[in-house]
């Protein structure tokens, strides 16, 4: 339903926990080797991870996360702050020169054409809220070119799936969450990548696929953002990029849709480039999941990590036994806690739907009504709003992506045309899956964002 990793078949995008010097190999955390394919699967989504690591039958240990703070102690930290997105903490997690930042993206498979400068990067802890309105802080990555400008073009980029904290954009340094995010400031950009709630440091657990509080975290981290740049020197224009891949394309729509709504009138939407997002989760996402579009491993990842999810958000059932068979109800809510990597999941859950829903949930499933309905509709409106037509709206997809099919972006722009905005669909191709689809638009969203002149 969403991301990257499959990372886009399944599991949790990623990146490795940060570099803590001047240059990439200096790393605070121990280093995973792990094949290239996992790799990428590991930093782009859910999906394309579950399909890798079920061929892979034996890994390494994964990264060890950055230990999130209790709710407590997030609470009384707050109060030092002076409203959302007040900046908390900045870390410093590294530099790079350009050929570090062109070797990491490389290594990601992204091309690295941009890249023009060296970059460093910062994790920021910040003051948000919960989909409830509850204080909370969350954490995100800040990249800033070494040289090109100090008044500098936004952009932020919206990550897929992940089911493990420790593989969000700034805890996690090798997967290309980080590897984009470098790359877009290695041209001249501060570039920002939220780590949403319940990921990197941020207390709880992610509630997944909740377009709204991804969405409000991320704009909480721009504000953050915008009081951490001037202490490194630097400043953020007003004008908003903003991208994202997989869940992150939902989210990149949600957060478009927040800032033309003017919720803080310091920044205004850029240009919007997601990139094979769930937009149409009851339309398009969910009847693939049964009709043989979307890859029935990923379908059994993605559905069960959105609906323990979503549980906690719009009550859907009692108990997991009423949802999930056995053995698989005692342990999918643990598995999605945040602490257990797409690794571990992968082999723990069925491989088809058929064997993971009792017979009422199947058949909820295809045919959705009241709260699990209300719940799918919270999260189909981030297409529903009037863009200023000014914005340049591109939504990347491809034909053969089997884990968020191609029918949600054409009815995103379907119902973008419906608003009178014009959206350009680029399709990848056939033979391009999910994860390869954010390789090849990634170059072109890369070259069309705007770089500083000063």
């Amino acid at each position: 339903m969403t991301t990257t990793q499959r990372n886009s078949s399944a599991a949790a995008s990623g990146n490795r926990p940060p570099a803590h010097g001047s240059t990439s190999q200096r790393s605070a955390s121990p280093r995973r080797p792990s094949p290239r394919r996992v790799s990428r699967g590991l930093a782009a989504g859910a999906a394309l991870l579950l399909a890798a690591l079920t061929a892979a039958p034996a890994l390494a240990a994964p990264p060890t996360a950055a230990a999130p703070e209790s709710a407590d102690v997030a609470t009384a930290r707050q109060g030092r702050g002076e409203g959302r997105g007040a900046l908390l903490s900045l870390t410093p997690l590294g530099s790079l020169n350009r050929d570090e930042v062109i070797a990491r993206a490389r290594k990601s498979g992204l091309d690295a054409g941009t890249a023009r400068h060296g970059v460093a990067a910062y994790r920021l802890t910040y003051r948000t809220v919960t989909p409830n309105g509850r204080p909370t802080t969350a954490s995100g990555l800040l990249a800033l070119p070494l040289a090109g400008g100090r008044h500098l073009p936004t952009v932020v980029h919206a990550h897929g799936t992940l089911a493990y904290r420790g593989y969000a954009p700034s805890v996690f340094a090798e997967g290309p969450d980080r590897a984009v995010s470098l790359l877009y400031a290695s041209a001249g950009r501060a570039a920002i990548a939220p780590d949403y709630l319940g990921l990197g440091t941020s207390p709880g657990r992610h509630p997944y696929m909740d377009a709204r509080s991804a969405a409000s975290a991320s704009l909480d981290m721009l504000r953050a953002a915008r009081s951490a740049a001037p202490k490194r020197g630097a400043s953020l224009e007003s004008k908003v990029s903003v991208t994202g891949f997989s869940q992150g394309g939902q989210v990149a729509m949600e957060l478009g849709r927040v800032l033309e709504r003017g919720a803080d009138p310091s920044f205004r939407l850029g240009m919007l480039a997601p990139v094979g997002g769930p937009y149409d989760l009851d339309g398009s996402e969910l009847p693939g999941m049964f009709d043989g579009r979307v890859d029935p491993r990923s379908a059994v990842f993605y559905l069960s990590f959105f609906l323990t999810a979503q549980n906690r958000l719009h009550p859907l059932y009692a108990d997991p036994s009423e949802v999930f068979r056995a053995p698989y109800a005692d342990r999918v809510e643990d598995l999605f806690d945040g602490e257990h990597p797409a690794e571990d999941i992968a082999g723990k859950l069925p491989d088809r739907l058929e064997d993971l829903l009792t017979d009422d949930w199947y058949s909820k499933l295809r045919h959705p009504s009241g709260a699990l309905l209300e719940a799918l509709h919270a999260n189909d409106r981030t297409c529903d709003w009037t863009p200023d037509r000014a914005i340049r709206i591109t939504l990347y997809t491809a034909t053969g992506d089997r884990d968020v099919p191609l029918a949600n972006t054409r009815s995103c722009a379907g119902e973008l045309a419906r608003h009178g905005a014009k959206a350009t669909v680029v399709d990848q191709g056939r033979d391009a899956d999910h994860y390869t689809s954010f390789l090849r638009s990634a170059p072109s969203i890369a070259r069309a964002l705007p770089v500083s002149r000063r």
